[in-house]
């Protein structure tokens, strides 16, 4: 469970703890007054192993932090999400290397089940503010991730990263019916928290964001429950909020020859070993979906709505069988289905590895539900991979009488930190 913010010993406090500036006291906050600057990177050293007495079940345990991938993105997918998208507001290089080093330092300490500071909620010098916000305490690590991107606009002249945007991430095309709302879209950097408890996700975003206070500010956020992937075989495919299953051929951690090939960015350069995510927004018109047939419902999906079959087939595994005619001589599976637009066969083999998550924002003031769909997927290419199958989708799908796409966001994930000498986008700074 998290420490329970005990002052560190003498050895492992800031020697300048006692002539704190103004600054550290009030405008850092950052990772409290051991985490600023230097002290960023000897907050790593204090990342420990997590107690024997955390829970091991899958639901509490820890996700290691370091390792060749960022976690979030293969590890099975957890009940819960915040996902924010941060605008830098410094036009400092210097600053934005320091804020990713006291990111990682947190990120390697909240995903143990640890505070996001040395000092802890309630450690610190009392004429400081503490370093973890403290509503976390107590509670188990919950399988919390946390995941880093890049968006294209953090490729500007700002931080002399123009040269070294990627190619794939070049701006997505506008797809036809979309709504997309700007103050809700795009980002410099965004950080996926997934977790099993929606108090453990919310704790490590806000963190970073009191860490990150003055060099970044929060564009947009979004919290999502009931996950509507699965990421790995041991995980049943969960259902959207339109009652169907979802996901049922995403890309799973145990197909390591289709992560290879479709997943995961190679080269040399400092995506190496990343990959690249796509966000969408998409709020579903649940009233008008409710008041549909079910025959039209599994018609406009191409699956059965209880057992998750491809209509034709039996079982929700079953290959869907594009060919196969009713005994009315028409296709079982629609030419416009949704699952025939999105599959792999129709779009040149591209897969996706989805991780979305179902979200309900209230109501929009005249009855109706505020709610939808996430839409997360990464992939290794979103120029071969997501806009072939959007494009298909946004043209032909009847779905979109239902739906409408309000937010959209790209990001470059670099690979996972190595060790605690690392830290996110290290490479690319290089």
């Amino acid at each position: 469970m998290r420490g329970n913010g005990n002052r560190p010993p003498a050895e492992e406090r800031d020697p300048s703890e006692g002539r704190m500036s103004r600054r550290k006291l009030f405008g850092l906050g950052a990772a409290g007054v051991a985490a600023a600057g230097a002290g960023a990177l000897a907050t790593r050293s204090l990342v420990e192993e997590p107690p024997a007495a955390l829970a091991v079940d899958h639901v509490s345990a820890p996700v290691p932090f370091y390792g060749e991938h960022q976690a979030g993105i293969v590890t099975p997918a957890q009940d819960r999400l915040h996902f924010v998208a941060f605008d830098v507001v410094t036009d400092k290089r210097a600053e934005l290397v320091e804020l990713l080093q006291e990111w990682t330092a947190a990120a390697a300490r909240l995903t143990q089940g640890r505070e996001a500071g040395a000092y802890g909620a309630a450690g610190g010098p009392p004429e400081a503010a503490p370093d973890d916000t403290g509503e976390a305490l107590d509670l188990p690590a919950s399988a919390l991730t946390l995941t880093v991107g890049f968006g294209p606009s953090l490729f500007d002249d700002r931080f002399g990263l123009t040269g070294r945007r990627p190619a794939a991430l070049a701006d997505l095309p506008r797809f036809p019916g979309e709504q997309l709302v700007p103050e809700i879209s795009g980002g410099d950097i965004c950080v996926q928290a997934c977790a099993h408890d929606p108090q453990v996700a919310v704790h490590a975003v806000r963190n970073l964001a009191r860490i990150g206070f003055g060099r970044v500010s929060v564009r947009w956020s979004q919290l999502g429950f009931g996950r509507t992937s699965s990421t790995s075989r041991a995980q049943a495919t969960p259902r959207n909020l339109m009652g169907f299953k979802d996901g049922t051929n995403n890309l799973k951690l145990e197909d390591d020859r289709l992560l290879r090939e479709h997943l995961w960015a190679r080269g040399d350069d400092w995506m190496a070993g990343g990959t690249y995510l796509v966000t969408r927004k998409i709020r579903m018109t649940i009233e008008t979906w409710d008041r549909t047939s079910l025959a039209e419902q599994e018609a406009i999906f191409g699956r059965d709505k209880r057992a998750g079959a491809p209509l034709g087939g039996k079982a929700e595994f079953d290959p869907p069988d594009f060919a196969a005619k009713g005994p009315d001589g028409q296709p079982h599976i629609a030419p416009d289905a949704h699952i025939r637009l999105a599959h792999p066969s129709n779009n040149g083999n591209a897969h996706l590895l989805r991780r979305g998550y179902n979200y309900v924002d209230g109501s929009d003031g005249l009855g109706r539900l505020d709610a939808g769909l996430f839409f997360m997927a990464y992939q290794r290419d979103p120029r071969t991979q997501f806009v072939p199958v959007q494009t298909a989708l946004a043209k032909r799908d009847p779905l979109n009488e239902y739906i409408k796409h309000v937010s959209s966001g790209l990001f470059a994930c670099p690979p996972g930190v190595r060790d605690a000498g690392d830290y996110w986008g290290r490479a690319l700074f290089a």
